[in-house]
């Protein structure tokens, strides 16, 4: 709504405010009359009977408070009715920013100071309210101007307080004008201070620290003395009543421990806190931080340091249960058992503005580590954003939105009553009525109908976000695995569920609840997994080997080191089951993963995991945040490594479930590897030049052979790299402290980054490296300079060599580099060849292939007569083959785009077609197969649910009919091949 006067509304958002009842009615005119006879300012914008006079009427009638900040100061509301109140008060807010300022006659001493803030805040108090019930302002402006206040008189006491300090000589300030700056004070608000959501009658939450190596502390003082006197006199500044009133009552025990803290505490002692200490709760405390005074860069630095703590790099489950537990817990002791309306609280009571701040800050403790957008301070913003990400939906959002600016509403109205620090709903109608026209309605019976559809719809969306149904109570009987011996019932149920040995499960199951294996050794472990067992037994029993799936479950639990942040994740999350139950009964080489690494879960509860493609894009965006937090080379490494494995475990589950196909796979893959090749090159680079400097003129870039270059990565593929450079032929050594010649730099540089990517670490390996088809293979030095690389290509390379080159695809590095390794190859590819030679060496290496890597069964896709390096073979001779037949240029490196492009030149449409159709099984085959499993795939010994998705890949019905339809295909491809290659 645009900024208004209050004298130029006829109504209240098209309903008058109706005074509380005559007798109130009475005593406000005759107030308003007295004080314009008193007043003429007043007398002069008044006429009583007119609009603006009923409505101020009503407005003292039901506020005592508001009544009372006019009486007290009638010129500012003769001076607010006629100007717009959105300016009038910005500028009592840039005045309270100001109140320290030396005027003509000195420095302001503290007790004018107090009385300068305090009327300040009457007045601006006084004006937002009017601005509020006149609806010039809607809730969310009456929250920001009243925070923006709050920070205002917040900066201009702590201003006032250093400037004192330092002319007592109990610090020095680097700028005495601006006695904040520099000054490594950080004064933090916190909960809705932070989110810029105050009310009325808010307390507001501090938090101080101050950095010791700011250097502003006198000699002979210790800044653990000087700071916390200093926020003690900021308390007595803000909160004191005087005959002027109080500024802002503040609250400063959200610090850390604080029972036995000081007021102020040092930045490091805070740090070490949080890291080794911190409880969730101060994690969701932490979300709405904003530094409002002091040392604001500071402040900012501060919060970034503690954003690994706030929002962790993987998710935490354990934390949802501790936050629903603390609402538990206000419920318990606050007795808000029930929604009503009298005595209702509608802030901590059932339905209330905590339960959709839980909502909020809940998801957010869960995913803002991994998606930076959701880290907004801000209630609605961050619903906004939970909507568009697709963790809510629009539905949601809207009620949720509507309900919070409604509720805060109705707290505004409760505590500008008598400017109470309450959120409690009166208990009598009389008082009841008054907040229900407060609201603009027109009875209690509207405004209670109103209130409790409100508050049941937040209840209900709250009790959503934590629900955990048990879909096993009554009727499916029992499940009891207490004692030694097993209970006749709960066999019987085992057996309704789907189990063929229900005897070997509950005997399972007794072992978990033992505490036999470490996951379940800690009483919380155990009772997380009690509470999930019903529901994980029914999802197993549904899936075809229910037996063998559940078993392989426990033996992925047996080897986890903990499993309280799994058992919290999976009871949160029901519909993750169904995909733990899909990866236990079809791909063991994931269980693998997840058991070593349990945090690549996480990236499962993206609800855009499935609809949202991996594209490059998507894992960019996706990487950056991951590395954004990195502080030194070591980190980059591991979170390179965390990142990797994730997001290869995310492409896997995708292709499991069938939201993306073979093809699509292998090219996430390999974008994926493409990404964290270049982060780890860039990361590799940087650090050889801190040490050793870099070579005049020097430029690198890495190649991609091999599947990498042809976008045909699978989940367990080596990456083949070729590491090219170049430098000025005059340059002898590098510039740094610890210069090395061009062979030893450029060595060194590559061995890191193999060491980078393949290295063993904590968190793992990154990607086997291949480097043997470099120049000369491993006879050859690592790294290629790019002159010796372009000849060795056009003078020495054999016709394999020119083969693997058809696939080859520049990374990254120096751009100049890379556009004229680029025009080698092109040109390397593009030479006429003797076609008599090619056929001949074509097939010399195919039987060679044959002879020394025979195909272990039908299933080895790879090697079989007619599989994947026929037809990679048929590709890559007609690309050599296809200069000297006047063919096109095809820029595409990947083997199935190339055929496209290449095929109807040398092909039948009836052949091309084969090979496309064999290609394209072969992929969805191997794809699956190297996703689930280590090794050849064999029918006889693989886990059923792998059957079923091979089959399902296949488009056949069972494995018989698939194996039939590999042999038909293998057979017309070497056909294809034989007549292709002769």
């Amino acid at each position: 709504m645009q900024d208004k006067a209050i004298s130029s509304l006829k109504d209240v958002d098209g309903r008058v405010l109706k005074p509380l009842n005559q007798s109130e009615l009475k005593s406000a005119q005759n107030e308003l009359r007295e004080l314009c006879a008193v007043h003429p300012n007043l007398k002069n914008v008044l006429v009583e009977g007119g609009h603006l006079w009923n409505f101020l009427i009503a407005v003292f009638s039901l506020s005592p408070y508001l009544r009372d900040c006019a009486r007290l100061d009638p010129e500012a509301l003769a001076e607010i009715v006629n100007q717009p109140v959105k300016v009038a008060v910005k500028a009592l807010i840039d005045d309270a920013r100001d109140a320290w300022l030396p005027r003509e006659n000195g420095a302001v001493t503290e007790t004018e100071l107090m009385a300068r803030l305090r009327v300040l805040k009457r007045r601006a108090a006084l004006f937002i309210a009017l601005g509020d019930l006149s609806k010039i302002f809607d809730a969310r402006s009456t929250t920001e101007l009243l925070s923006e206040l709050a920070e205002a008189c917040v900066s201009a006491a702590i201003d006032h307080l250093l400037l004192s300090a330092n002319e007592t000589g109990k610090l020095k300030l680097p700028d005495p004008g601006n006695p904040s700056y520099g000054s490594g004070l950080i004064v933090l608000g916190m909960g809705k201070l932070g989110a810029g959501e105050l009310n009325y009658s808010s307390d507001i939450d501090l938090v101080v620290f101050f950095n010791p190596d700011a250097g502003i502390v006198a000699a002979g003082e210790e800044p653990i003395e000087v700071f916390p006197r200093l926020v003690r006199r900021l308390v007595r500044i803000l909160q004191e009543r005087t005959g002027d009133g109080y500024v802002f009552r503040s609250d400063l025990r959200l610090r850390p421990d604080p029972g036995s803290t000081p007021l102020a505490l040092s930045v490091d002692a805070a740090m070490i806190y949080y890291e080794g200490r911190g409880q969730n709760w101060e994690r969701a405390a932490f979300i709405k931080a904003k530094p409002v005074a002091g040392d604001l860069i500071a402040g900012q630095e501060f919060l970034r340091g503690l954003l690994p703590f706030v929002f962790r790099k993987y998710l935490d489950y354990a934390a949802i249960a501790d936050i629903h537990s603390i609402k538990r817990q206000i419920h318990a002791h606050k007795g808000h058992g029930n929604i009503a309306v009298k005595g209702h609280n509608v802030k901590l009571g059932r339905g209330g503005i905590r339960e959709i701040e839980f909502f909020v800050q809940t998801q957010q403790l869960i995913a803002g580590g991994r998606m930076a957008n959701l880290r907004d301070r801000r209630t609605e913003a961050t619903l906004a954003t939970l909507a568009q990400s697709g963790w809510i939906d629009e539905e949601t959002r809207q009620e949720l939105k509507n309900a919070y600016w409604f509720l805060r509403d109705v707290e505004h109205r409760i505590q500008m009553v008598h400017d109470e620090q309450t959120h409690l709903l009166p208990q009598t109608d009389a008082e009841l009525r008054r907040i229900a026209y407060l609201m603009g309605f027109e009875d209690i019976a509207s405004f209670s109908a109103r209130l409790v559809d409100v508050l049941k719809t937040v209840e209900r969306r709250y009790a959503r976000l934590f629900e955990q149904e048990n879909h096993l109570s009554g009727a499916s009987g029992n499940l009891v695995f207490t004692g030694q011996n097993d209970d006749p019932d709960t066999l019987l149920t085992l057996q309704k569920l789907g189990f063929e040995r229900p005897a070997d499960i509950s005997r399972v199951i007794r072992i978990w609840h033992y505490g036999r294996y470490r996951a379940t050794q800690s009483v919380e472990a155990r009772e997380r997994l009690t509470e999930l067992t019903p529901e994980l037994l029914r999802v197993f029993g549904e899936s075809r080997r229910a037996d063998e799936a559940l078993l392989r479950f426990d033996g992925f639990i047996s080897g986890l080191p903990a499993g309280i942040q799994l058992f919290s994740l999976m009871g949160s999350n029901p519909p993750l089951l169904s995909l733990i139950v899909t990866i236990m009964s079809a791909a063991p080489k994931l269980a693998e993963v997840i058991a070593a690494r349990p945090h690549v879960f996480d990236g499962m509860l993206d609800p855009g995991l499935i609809s949202e493609l991996p594209t490059r894009v998507y894992l960019a965006s996706r990487l950056e945040t991951s590395l954004s937090q990195s502080r030194h080379y070591e980190e980059t490494l591991d979170r390179l490594r965390i990142f990797a494995a994730e997001q290869r475990f995310l492409i896997g589950i995708r292709l499991l479930t069938g939201a993306i196909g073979g093809v699509a796979a292998g090219k996430a893959f390999t974008h994926l590897a493409d990404l964290v090749i270049e982060a780890a090159f860039v990361a590799v680079a940087n650090e050889m030049q801190e040490t050793h400097g870099v070579l005049p003129g020097m430029r690198l870039a890495v190649l991609g052979m091999g599947k990498l270059g042809s976008f045909e990565l699978t989940a367990g593929s080596d990456v083949d790299l070729i590491l090219l450079y170049d430098f000025h032929d005059a340059a002898e050594e590098s510039n740094g402290v610890k210069p090395l010649d061009p062979t030893r730099y450029f060595t060194r540089l590559t061995q890191r980054l193999i060491a980078a990517l393949s290295a063993p670490t904590a968190e793992g390996v990154v990607y086997e490296v291949d480097m043997r088809l470099r120049p000369s293979g491993n006879k050859g030095p690592v790294a290629t300079r790019m002159r010796s690389f372009a000849n060795y290509q056009r003078r020495e390379a054999w016709t394999w060599e020119h083969m693997a080159l058809t696939r080859a695809r520049l990374i990254c590095g120096d751009q100049s580099l890379i556009d004229e390794a680029s025009v080698v190859i092109a040109d390397v590819i593009g030479q006429s060849r003797d076609r008599t030679k090619i056929v001949r060496d074509v097939l010399e290496m195919r039987e060679m292939i044959d002879k020394e890597k025979p195909p272990k069964s039908l299933w080895d896709l790879k090697l079989i007569p007619g599989g994947v390096v026929d037809i990679e073979f048929i590709c890559q001779f007609l690309s050599l083959m296809a200069p000297a037949a006047r063919c096109e240029d095809v820029s595409s490196t990947n083997t199935r785009e190339r055929l496209e492009a290449l095929g109807p030149h040398f092909l039948s449409s009836e052949d091309l077609e084969l090979c496309l159709s064999a290609d394209k099984l072969y992929t969805e085959l191997s794809q699956l197969v190297r996703l689930c499993i280590d090794g050849v795939f064999d029918p006889r010994e693989a886990p059923a649910g792998l059957i079923d998705f091979v089959c399902r890949a296949g488009e056949t019905p069972d494995i018989k009919s698939l194996e039939g339809e590999i042999k038909h295909l293998s057979r017309e491809v070497r056909r294809v091949f034989h007549t292709v290659v002769s």
